[in-house]
């Protein structure tokens, strides 16, 4: 697939982030995060995107997931205060995820620069999103597991999720909002989910032949180690969809079997790809891209979540694939091509030198800029000798993944996503109703001003420059009321899009 050009990139990092420390023996190292931001201002990389510091994650952004109890505990717990051993069963608590100094305030950080990159890809402000520190997908809604205390990707998740798109025609002469309202659309007491609560939106949202479309998000993970927080979060909903790339078997977390493909309304929203020791770049992409290229086809997704884990480049600590540098980030470069908003997230990866290695070589992927394979002098240079290269040679260990059961999988997979409904939607029933201009516009809360021009089609510049000049001066926009009513009252026949982000799912 060809790539589409350049991209508008944000990217989020915390100086303090490398300061956290989980403790001596723990293989988790933020100071990895830090490494990263040093390679990529020695790249030059910092200067050909925008660098954000994050909003530490509120209170209410983490119980959006969390427990209000756990979320409590998270807060007080430090290592000086005697914490009771159930207390610390219960939440598991454990040499993996231990209390350390900081530790709320290092879940704030992380989780915060997910919510506020997601945020940017919401408002339109960029095309990809960076959070290097995030991606710590096993945290549950009231445990810690595997390094992982906040799963900061679900709450990223949770914010792609409110967005709203808004499909309709206009037709000329609209000098009122009138003729567009004459009928409207509300929802159906069904559509509100045990997990979800769909907000009763005002009738003069939605006018004739026009279809609400709730937002889709893809969540791909490639970390070694299965995405099992993430998946158990959106098992039960067809808005999410799962798919995750990792070793199966007798291996942490010991979930992500080929035959969990969701629940209820979320059966075959989730996508298992259990693999074997030893997967080379050629084995890893021969199921990786057709897999995603039917998902991407079948479910249309309105944003990618890709997490990044470097735990299964050759050579990790604590893994035991054989990928390469460039191999990992071709999945980034592949995903990247399909033009869709992406936020990139961090995650597993434990020998420091090679995390860096990798996430620098993919934030130049996310640029569209190719580095040089020799290492700039920068503040870590020592940790990559005695090779100073971006690249680290593959091992010669066993692929154990023969073709035959490579394409078993991929059979199985194809033939999982096949039965998807293309591209789910809700559909609103139809209610008359009358409403003038101000009536309408007035029924438009604070929170459905943040609205975004999508897209617009059928404006023939030829016959009305002047129309297409405003069009496309309103495209990517916040609208003020007065910009709204101006919207309406175009002399033209247009197709158009509207988002609404802010409703609260």
């Amino acid at each position: 697939m060809a790539d589409a050009g350049k991209r508008r990139v944000c990217y989020y990092y915390e100086p303090e982030i490398g300061n956290y420390y989980y403790g001596q023996g723990n293989a988790m190292k933020p100071h990895r995060v830090r490494m990263t931001h040093s390679l990529l201002e020695g790249y030059g990389l910092l200067h050909r995107m925008r660098v954000l510091r994050p909003i530490p994650a509120s209170n209410r952004d983490l119980l959006r997931f969390h427990s209000d109890d756990y979320i409590a505990f998270l807060r007080s717990a430090t290592p000086d205060r005697h914490l009771d051993a159930d207390i610390l069963r219960r939440f598991n608590m454990s040499d993996d995820c231990p209390v350390f100094y900081g530790l709320f305030d290092y879940c704030q950080s992380y989780a915060g620069a997910s919510v506020c990159a997601a945020r940017e890809l919401n408002r339109g402000r960029a095309d990809i999103a960076i959070n290097w520190s995030g991606g710590l997908h096993h945290a549950k809604r009231s445990e810690a597991s595997g390094f992982c205390y906040v799963n900061d990707i679900v709450l990223a998740i949770l914010k792609l999720l409110e967005v709203h798109k808004i499909y309709g025609i206009l037709f000329p002469p609209l000098n009122s909002l009138s003729f567009l309202f004459h009928s409207s659309f509300s929802v159906p007491l069904k559509l509100i989910s045990e997990r979800s609560i769909i907000p009763q939106l005002p009738t003069a949202m939605i006018g004739r032949d026009s279809l609400l479309l709730l937002a889709r998000v893809l969540y791909v993970d490639i970390d070694i180690h299965h995405g099992d927080g993430v998946e158990e979060a959106f098992y039960l909903t067809d808005r999410v969809m799962t798919v995750s790339f990792h070793k199966f078997g007798d291996y942490f977390p010991g979930t992500g079997h080929i035959g969990d493909i969701g629940y209820g309304k979320g059966q075959h929203y989730a996508i298992n790809v259990p693999l074997d020791e030893g997967i080379d770049d050629e084995s890893y992409h021969y199921v990786f891209k057709p897999i995603m290229e039917k998902v991407m086809e079948a479910f249309r997704p309105d944003a990618v979540v890709l997490q990044c884990g470097a735990d299964s480049l050759s050579g990790d600590r604590l893994g035991c694939f054989n990928l390469s540098i460039k191999g990992h980030s071709d999945c980034i470069r592949y995903m990247r091509s399909f033009n869709v908003p992406l936020l990139l997230l961090g995650g597993g990866g434990y020998t420091l030198r090679n995390v860096a290695r990798c996430w620098c070589y993919e934030t130049g992927v996310a640029l569209g800029v190719e580095l040089d394979d020799e290492m700039p002098d920068h503040e870590y240079i020592g940790y990559f000798g005695p090779e100073f290269t971006i690249h680290a040679v593959p091992s010669n260990m066993e692929n154990k993944n023969s073709r035959r059961s490579l394409d078993a999988t991929k059979v199985k997979l194809l033939e999982t996503l096949s039965s998807l409904q293309h591209a789910p939607s809700v559909q609103f029933h139809e209610q008359p109703t009358s409403m003038d201009t101000d009536q309408a516009i007035s029924s438009f809360n604070s929170s459905f001003l943040d609205i975004v021009i999508w897209k617009f089609t059928d404006v023939d510049p030829n016959k009305d420059d002047e129309v297409c000049k405003e069009w496309e001066s309103l495209k990517n926009t916040t609208l003020t009321r007065s910009e709204l009513k101006f919207l309406f009252s175009l002399p033209t026949v247009a197709t158009f899009a509207l988002t609404f982000s802010g409703l609260q799912i």
